[in-house]
């Protein structure tokens, strides 16, 4: 559970999100269009929405770890 969310989740899913948002910035500012660089951006969130359901899963959870992975998710999709 530590594992899935202290690295997974808030490690390499904020990575992966902030990664995608940078390319989706650099996309539209080239000229592309809006729907390929919305599609960027949100590309990262099935991934965000299998993490939160792990989380939710898990047997040893705590209220605190499933309210931070929402809060998590609430970020990550605006970022």
């Amino acid at each position: 559970m530590r594992t899935v969310f202290w690295r997974d989740m808030l490690g390499v899913g904020t990575a992966v999100n902030v990664l995608a948002t940078f390319v989706a910035f650099m996309v539209a500012s080239q000229g592309a269009s809006s729907w390929i660089a919305v599609t960027i951006h949100f590309a990262p969130l099935p991934y965000n929405i299998f993490l939160i359901a792990v989380i939710g899963r898990a047997s040893p959870r705590s209220r605190l770890t499933v309210i931070g992975s929402f809060a998590w998710l609430a970020v990550m999709t605006v970022v």
